[in-house]
């Protein structure tokens, strides 16, 4: 007993310092949801490659349906791009007027860009909810890249990159929120989508026109910078209609068109044109741009 007390009394400095560094870490690693993505994006380059073959061994025996129905999606995507290229050839033959219309075609393709990534940590029951992927910046992987399931369905944006592994906050995190979109008759009518926690099948768009008279079992869209403009993301389907207290909107509850329970393959968008119209979009919020503007004419 008296060897364990000179032992403690020797060392106690020691315990306590690492003991307040435990603490100090603790409360720095959940003071933002930034510190958190960040730090899990860090600790991925350590922990990646154990996680990454503990799932390779149970995605081994479903790898080859997955793949094929990812690769059938890549397939579909290179289609497109290939009728866009050839269409733009055949309008420089036949006319010098299509030129500008080819070229904006053009523009639209380059713009953005598709990659494949595989899911090797995911969770579903926390407020702030991460999904691990196994491409990072060495695969060419940048923040602000859009993800989607292979069917094309919504599941969130890049938050933070490391060389071999990313951070995706998805749907089902509180801290996102994204814009969607019903489509009727040829108008869109938009709302603003969030998730609420709890039911990780579940989100709320709220702002909706009520004019859109959405119905039971519609589809909802992203309406979103992370993705092409005419390329129609599934964000899920109507469940719920509740007129606003405010007379002039509709609240409604939206079943996901993505399991994140079961999410494994996906894809990446990244959008070149990204950071320029957030950027244009921000100083409009800010009033820069009108004071720029202001100070030009001067």
């Amino acid at each position: 007993m008296y060897k364990l007390i000179e032992f403690i009394r020797r060392v106690y400095v020691v315990l306590l310092f690492v003991i307040i560094e435990t603490v100090a870490l603790y409360c720095y690693a959940h003071s933002t949801y930034y510190t958190q993505a960040k730090i899990l994006a860090s600790a991925n380059s350590v922990v990646g490659g154990i996680q990454g073959t503990l799932f390779g061994i149970r995605h081994y025996f479903t790898l080859h349906n997955e793949n094929a129905i990812l690769a059938q999606r890549i397939v579909e995507l290179e289609s497109e791009l290939e009728f866009y290229r050839e269409s733009g050839a055949v309008e420089r033959e036949d006319s010098e007027a299509l030129s500008e219309i080819d070229s904006m075609y053009l523009s639209e393709i380059l713009q953005y860009r598709y990659m494949t990534a595989r899911v090797i940590s995911n969770t579903v029951n926390h407020n702030n909810n991460l999904i691990t992927l196994n491409r990072g910046r060495s695969h060419g992987v940048v923040p602000n890249m859009g993800v989607i399931t292979p069917d094309g369905n919504m599941v969130g944006h890049v938050a933070a990159c490391s060389e071999r592994y990313s951070v995706v906050i998805p749907l089902i995190n509180m801290s996102f929120r994204t814009g969607g979109q019903v489509l009727r008759d040829g108008e869109r009518y938009i709302g603003s989508v969030s998730w609420s926690g709890g039911n990780p099948y579940r989100v709320n768009m709220t702002e909706l026109s009520k004019y859109a008279e959405v119905g039971v079992d519609e589809e909802v869209f992203a309406s979103s910078l992370f993705f092409p403009q005419d390329m129609k993301v599934c964000i899920g389907y109507v469940e719920k209609v509740t007129p606003n207290v405010n007379q002039i909107s509709d609240d409604v509850v939206i079943r996901l068109a993505t399991d994140f329970s079961r999410l494994d393959n996906v894809i990446l968008i990244e959008n070149s044109d990204f950071y320029e119209t957030t950027e244009l979009e921000n100083s409009v919020r800010s009033g820069r741009y009108l004071q720029d503007d202001t100070m030009s004419e001067n």
